[in-house]
């Protein structure tokens, strides 16, 4: 706790104390006009029309490092992630400065760390303390039927208290019922695709892209009738190839029996209960800065921010805190809890967060910047939206960039109105929607709790997949040709 405390502080003295004490900072590149709800007039930020392909290097640097360092040097990387992370980062600012000047660099560190990496970084944050105070007890043992009934309640769960909090729920005691087993790798790696991502398709509360799109005025419930029949096709089929695959390591199992010694003296029950009150409280804090419009914000050298954001971020942060206080330690003792996964999120995606903003910037230009070919071709002849291409395009992106500012980009590029969207391009929506929260499954870094998951299973001794590992034998030979039947049934 007091490492990732000390992480907070030290973003907070570093990028917005300088601005508090001089108000102003010299703004020796550009001073645009921008205006998207966030950014007010006269606006230092970097043009991504003017931006080259070499300014996503860093951004390369950083996915190469959590592919390659784990599978060849798992010491350096466990020890030093922190480190390279940061270095990456600097690759990124020092030429940012030298070319675009303190003005532009601070700016842009203030608008993804105000508007972007903290409420990101917070919301995880509570909702991983929260649901890791909660403690389901009782004898659990691994058999299909049992894994394939936690895998279907955490994809209910997850669209309403997000995948964040599902998985940190159902994780621990997941693997804990198949800790006998030999084979049960293939169980997490279900659970990252169904409870980490396919069941946040419903509700805003459920994936950080659809929650964006909810505070740009897409309705509620649209999302939950939208996405209902292709996130019910794709968790069938992924429960049935789950339940055949589970089955036939099952039964060739050493073990044919679990120890349940342990177990048999612990009744089923719940411990932690007041941690399910403030996780409804976070979901209503979640809710509140989507539904409450003060028209009251504070800017920070040209960053606004929200008053009804900031509120919901002290208030998620109030809530961390009482659950921590409020949870006997041995709870979380016996959940096997610890601050590992969260610090590593923290450290890894603030590199993530920093070194996308000249991909985001090119990716926002269109067709003016250099990755026009991709912006381009979401469009038919007649400038008609192509939504199977819209959902490809938004999907691959969403595995490996932040799949909230990919979801806004395409967004933005089918015109930005929400009115429209859900009604004349209702099918491009649900295009760019299902693009990003499906799609997410495809690696480690396409959705925030993925990376949790493994994180917390490698500490529970489960050797999970590479970077690599998890692409080749996983995601893409199960999920892509499922995507693809999406695209031929919804978007065809």
């Amino acid at each position: 706790m007091r490492g990732f405390l000390l992480v907070i502080t030290v973003f907070i003295l570093i990028f917005a104390f300088p601005l508090y004490a001089t108000g102003d900072l010299d703004n020796q590149h550009s001073n645009h006009s921008v205006s998207d709800g966030h950014e007010v007039q006269s606006t230092p930020h970097m043009d991504g029309t003017e931006l080259t392909l070499p300014w996503v290097i860093p951004f390369a640097g950083i996915l190469l490092s959590i592919a390659i360092f784990p599978l060849v040097a798992p010491r350096i990387w466990h020890h030093h992630f922190g480190k390279i992370s940061a270095f990456w980062a600097l690759v990124l600012l020092i030429p940012m400065l030298m070319e675009f000047g303190i003005s532009v660099t601070v700016f842009e560190l203030l608008h993804v760390s105000l508007l972007e990496y903290f409420p990101f970084i917070i919301l995880l944050l509570a909702l991983f303390t929260i649901a890791g105070g909660v403690r389901l007890t009782g004898s659990l043992r691994g058999s299909p039927p049992v894994n394939l009934g936690i895998l279907l309640l955490g994809t209910i769960l997850a669209s309403w208290m997000g995948t964040t909090g599902a998985a940190m729920l159902l994780i621990r005691p997941l693997i804990r019922a198949n800790k006998w087993r030999q084979k049960k790798v293939h169980v997490v790696i279900f659970f990252i695709f169904l409870v980490a991502n396919i069941g946040g398709s419903l509700t805003p509360l459920g994936d950080p892209p659809l929650f964006l799109g909810f505070l740009k005025g897409v309705n509620f419930f649209w999302t939950t009738k939208a996405m209902l029949l292709p996130m019910i096709m794709v968790t069938i089929i992924l429960l049935i190839l789950f339940y055949l695959i589970d089955s036939y390591y099952f039964k060739r199992e050493v073990v044919q029996s679990a120890p349940v010694e342990e177990g048999n003296q612990e009744k089923f029950g719940i411990e932690g209960k007041i941690n399910l009150l403030l996780l409804l409280g976070a979901i209503g804090s979640v809710l509140l800065s989507g539904f409450w419009n003060p028209h009251i914000s504070f800017t920070v050298f040209h960053v606004e921010v929200l008053l009804q954001n900031l509120t919901r971020d002290i208030l998620l942060l109030s809530l961390v805190v009482i659950s921590w206080k409020a949870t006997s330690k041995e709870v979380r003792e016996r959940n096997e809890y610890s601050w590992f996964p969260i610090l590593e999120v923290a450290k890894l995606f603030a590199a993530i967060f920093v070194t996308i903003i000249p991909a985001i910037a090119i990716l926002k230009a269109g067709k003016d910047g250099v990755l026009r070919a991709i912006v381009g071709a979401v469009s038919g002849p007649e400038g008609e939206p192509v939504n199977a291409i819209y959902f490809w395009a938004t999907g691959i992106l969403s595995s490996f960039l932040d799949n909230a500012p990919t979801y806004l980009v395409f967004f933005n590029t089918a015109g930005g109105d929400p009115d429209i969207l859900m009604n004349e391009l209702g099918m491009t929506l649900l295009a760019i929607s299902a693009g990003a929260v499906f799609m997410g499954a495809n690696t480690y870094i396409g959705n925030a709790p993925n990376f949790m998951v493994k994180s917390i299973a490698q500490e529970m001794d489960i050797d999970m997949p590479s970077f690599f590992g998890y692409m080749i034998k996983y995601s893409i030979p199960i999920l892509i040709p499922i995507f693809f039947l999406v695209t031929w049934v919804f978007f065809v």
